[in-house]
């Protein structure tokens, strides 16, 4: 005769054993105290290349997969990790990557200005070299502007080349910067065996660079970590190339498009030869939108200290957009306190706001427009 339920306690229930084991979970994780620490060089499909007893007898290139618990922690190039497992960086060994150190800086971007996801570009950087081709592709000043407002904002020091001036003139360009507190350094194809250092060219073929310029950016380099950006086609790599005596891959301009054709994939620190311990140049691949949603408009202004002081004269809660009234920035740039490109520099601080949709529009198609 069967039991009633009624009758049932706690001695009849049987507790079927966990498959997984039966093992507390815990928060606690393991101190990895034998971890050694390594500097990300490049990321490729899950696997992290690290740099590891970096300027000593020892050092070495170990492979690592990143631990499970760090799987929504971005790595990037740059970046000290701490390693464990088997860091002899002997082939087919793979090492397990279990903590990303303290960053000094953080260079970000997003997809576009109105995606909030932030997406991590290069980690440690203390300076970013801007690149921008004086033709061919055009260059563009909203996309200037985006990375000096990316820089200040991660507080990495920027640097503004202009490769191809041999092709056009850049005077233009620069009158938009001359009164910015950074370093411009201008590149021309050597004309002389004399004066050119060999490179492989966007073409992919043999050039020659010129050697004062290559030169005034090494004197910039040592003991600093240094990140190239910008789009394809501008002579990135090719500069890569002749600083470091890399083959980094190369590509040149879509003659009937006008855009650079993508050839690095990914991030890659390079050792400069002949320099200072630390000293490493990051090449980036071609980018072809450079978002700031995650930047406060209030440190977007701060990136144009040329039309900043012009707020002293705004009304409480100026926005200093395009919809805004009275507008201190407005007869700041009209008494020429901002020089004779005051009002181009306007017109692309409130583009960065993104408060126009006729002026986001057009910065859109601009960043498109090239690789």
């Amino acid at each position: 005769m069967a039991r009633s339920t009624d009758s049932w306690d706690e001695s009849d229930v049987r507790i079927r054993p966990n498959k997984k084991g039966s093992r507390p979970r815990t928060k606690d994780r393991p101190s990895h105290e034998d971890a050694v620490t390594g500097r990300i060089i490049t990321v490729d499909r899950g696997r992290y290349t690290a740099v590891v007893g970096e300027d000593s007898g020892h050092e070495r290139t170990v492979i690592a997969a990143r631990a499970r618990e760090l799987r929504r922690s971005p790595v990037v190039a740059g970046d000290f990790v701490s390693l464990v497992g088997d860091v002899s960086g002997e082939p087919d060994t793979l090492a397990r990557l279990v903590k990303i150190q303290d960053r000094k800086t953080l260079l970000r971007r997003s997809a576009d200005d109105t995606d909030p996801v932030e997406r991590a570009v290069v980690a440690n950087a203390d300076q970013l070299v801007v690149v921008v081709a004086a033709a061919n592709p055009e260059p563009r000043t909203g996309f200037i502007d985006r990375a000096l407002v990316a820089a200040y904002d991660a507080g990495i020091e920027p640097l503004l080349l202009v490769t191809k001036a041999d092709v056009k003139d850049p005077t233009e360009l620069l009158d938009n910067y001359r009164h910015l507190d950074f370093p411009v350094i201008i590149s021309r194809t050597a004309d002389s065996e004399a004066s050119g250092i060999d490179a492989r060219s966007d073409d992919g073929l043999s050039a020659r660079l010129d050697v004062a310029a290559v030169s005034e950016l090494r004197a910039h380099l040592d003991g600093k970590v240094t990140v190239m950006l910008g789009h394809s086609g501008v002579g990135k790599s090719t500069m890569v190339n002749a600083l470091t005596g890399a083959e980094r891959a190369t590509g040149g301009v879509n003659a009937v498009t006008g855009r650079g054709r993508h050839t690095s994939s990914s991030a890659l620190a390079l050792k400069l030869a002949d320099a200072p311990a630390g000293s490493w140049i990051i090449d980036t691949p071609g980018i072809r939108s450079f978002g700031l949603a995650h930047v406060d408009p209030d440190r977007i202004l701060h990136s144009f200290p040329d039309l900043e002081p012009g707020t002293e004269a705004c009304e409480r809660g100026c926005k200093h957009d395009a919809t805004a009234v009275n507008c201190g920035v407005d007869a700041w740039v009209a008494a020429g306190h901002a020089g004779p490109t005051g009002a181009a520099r306007l017109a692309s601080l409130r583009r960065l706001l993104g408060t126009d949709p006729r002026m986001e529009a057009q910065e859109t198609k601009e960043l498109g427009s090239v690789g």
